[in-house]
């Protein structure tokens, strides 16, 4: 049998308290202020960093139903005199800006090894889908849609997020293109949304090659990749990212096939490596010349992964408690052991297969996962356990940017304006994760010090971010007209006056004079995850 609940080895690390008191408050402008400072460098013309202040400022603090570009103008701006010329001004800035998204991404990188970096941080590769109602938008499709659970319209895209003990964010972006996308008959759309002519077909697994190939040059330190079964599949992608010099931990189906180099009867006893070899030729000297190698007949035949779950002992499984996310912790046994994997019917690299067995429930049998990786021999098996419970950062990154930072409310069909929205969600989400450090209880250096501190290195010091983020929350106070934030004068000399009837309908509703550029405090935040009644096993998380 395997062990009780009281004798699981905790892996779960202590997550913060979200507090925020009114000196952080006062300071939250100031601090929005220093961060688009890190940016507004890169942005060529001066309106480009004044609107890039507008929209990051929207997307964090604008109280309205969808942070699109219309609402946050109409909002952060007001409603007035020449504010149809602002929402316009503020479209063609995220739509069709000539600004270079891959800058601002490389220093974004650069803050992100500052505020959350750690030797063996995760990269994590997902995707998020996004339902569109026409076909206009670039990469629409008829594809699989996780936010719907089945087949349906809408874009996709790719994604790389970063994780360590610290916190967690994302740090990349690409939207996937169908490859209907490239046929004829899509060519007028393909114009229509300006997508770049030499736009090559790949799959989402060559995207995330390649932000994982920009990260690994110049991003947080990180020594992990994770991965679920799209990317598992494919061997070419897992090479990739074991030639960057990183360990995977990917998962896999279970008609994955391997080698597994202990008897799974016993779960103890070494079994040989697989052997290939080239037949000889007949000695008759007639047919062909064997020039495919084959598994040598001695070999033993591979296994199914989940065959050899079901035969491994009892003994071979230890209980552990991981992956405190969107669903709460989750108690499995997890087995590990050392194997060879299949490529292609011959032995591939020798790999470690963990396997993790949630505990049954009165509703549902367990389904195992399973998982290769090309961590060394060496390395603990908590380590591999560990790493297999931070998946579920960028899956809470994508439900706070959605539900936060406007991640799924652009209304754009151009291939930049998808790409430039969502490098400037990716930049509102880390600027949240950066200030968890002020909503913390209060110890240590005084207030004031730490702030200071944030400003002159460029990154936040202390403990991450908190499963829930407070954005929506973070909303403002209306007030008389202030510039945007970072801008001196209002934007392009536009100044908020009394309502305008040429605006979409419902935008007279709204208030003449701009929100005020200070974020207000949260009305609520996440209570202390309580600790489990059953005593559980405490195990250092450095190896």
């Amino acid at each position: 049998m395997a062990a009780a609940y009281s004798e699981a080895i905790d892996l779960l690390p202590e997550l913060p308290r979200l507090l925020l008191s009114v000196a952080d408050v006062a300071a939250m402008a100031e601090e929005l202020t220093a961060y688009h400072g890190h940016f507004a460098p890169l942005f060529q013309r001066s309106e480009q960093r004044q609107w890039a202040a507008v929209y990051l400022r929207g997307l964090l603090t604008a109280d309205v139903p969808r942070k699109n570009s219309e609402a946050m103008a109409l909002r952060l701006l007001g409603a007035g005199e020449g504010a149809e010329a602002r929402v316009r001004a503020l479209q063609q800035f995220i739509g069709e800006g000539g600004w270079d998204d891959d800058a601002i991404l490389a220093e974004h990188r650069r803050l992100v090894g500052q505020s959350l970096g750690e030797d063996d941080g995760v990269l994590i590769v997902d995707e998020s889908a996004i339902p569109k109602r026409g076909d206009h938008s670039a990469g629409a499709a008829r594809q699989w849609c996780g936010a719907l659970g089945k087949q349906e319209n809408c874009q996709v895209g790719v994604f790389l997020g970063y994780a360590s003990r610290t916190g967690y964010t994302l740090l990349d972006r690409r939207l996937y293109l169908p490859k209907e996308w490239f046929a004829v008959d899509h060519r007028e759309r393909w114009e229509a949304c300006r997508i770049p002519d030499d736009t090559p077909l790949a799959s989402k697994a060559d995207l995330a090659g390649q932000m994982l190939e920009a990260a690994v040059g110049g991003g947080p330190r990180a020594r992990w990749l994770t991965c679920d079964e799209w990317y598992g599949r494919d061997p070419g992608f897992l090479d990739r990212v074991a030639g960057l010099g990183l360990d995977y931990l990917a998962e896999v189906s279970k008609h994955t096939m391997i080698w597994p180099l202990i008897e799974p009867a016993d779960g103890v006893t070494p079994r040989p490596s697989p052997q290939t070899w080239l037949p000889p030729r007949n000695a008759s000297g007639r047919g062909r010349t064997p020039v495919r190698v084959r598994r040598h007949p001695d070999s033993a035949a591979p296994l199914r992964v989940d065959a050899l779950a079901a035969q491994l002992p009892a003994t071979a499984w230890r209980r552990f408690r991981v992956l405190e996310g969107a669903r709460g912790p989750l108690v499995a046994d997890f087995a590990a052991l050392r194997a060879v994997v299949v490529r292609e019917g011959l032995p591939g690299p020798e790999v470690w297969l963990l396997l993790r067995r949630p505990l049954p429930n009165a509703e549902d049998q367990p389904e195992l996962k399973y998982f290769l990786s090309n961590a060394p021999a060496a390395i603990p098996s908590t380590a591999l356990v560990r790493v297999s419970g931070m998946r579920w950062p960028i899956e809470t990154c994508f439900e706070e940017g959605k539900g936060e930072a406007g991640l799924d409310h652009y209304e754009l069909r151009f291939w930049r304006g998808w790409h430039h929205h969502m490098t400037m969600v990716i930049l509102a989400h880390h600027f949240l994760v950066r200030l968890q450090p002020l909503l913390e209880p209060r110890g240590g250096a005084p207030k004031a010090t730490r702030r200071a501190s944030m400003r002159g290195t460029g990154g936040l010091s202390g403990r991450g971010a908190p499963r829930r983020l407070v954005s929506r929350a973070a909303t403002a106070v209306a007030s008389p007209a202030n510039p945007p934030a970072g801008a001196a004068a209002p934007v392009c000399g536009l100044a908020a006056a009394g309502p305008h009837r040429g605006l979409r309908a419902g935008a007279g509703r709204l208030l003449a004079a701009p929100q005020s550029h200070r974020l207000w405090r949260a009305s609520q935040v996440n209570a202390p995850t309580a600790a489990p009644t059953s005593p559980v096993n405490q195990v250092s998380l450095s190896y």
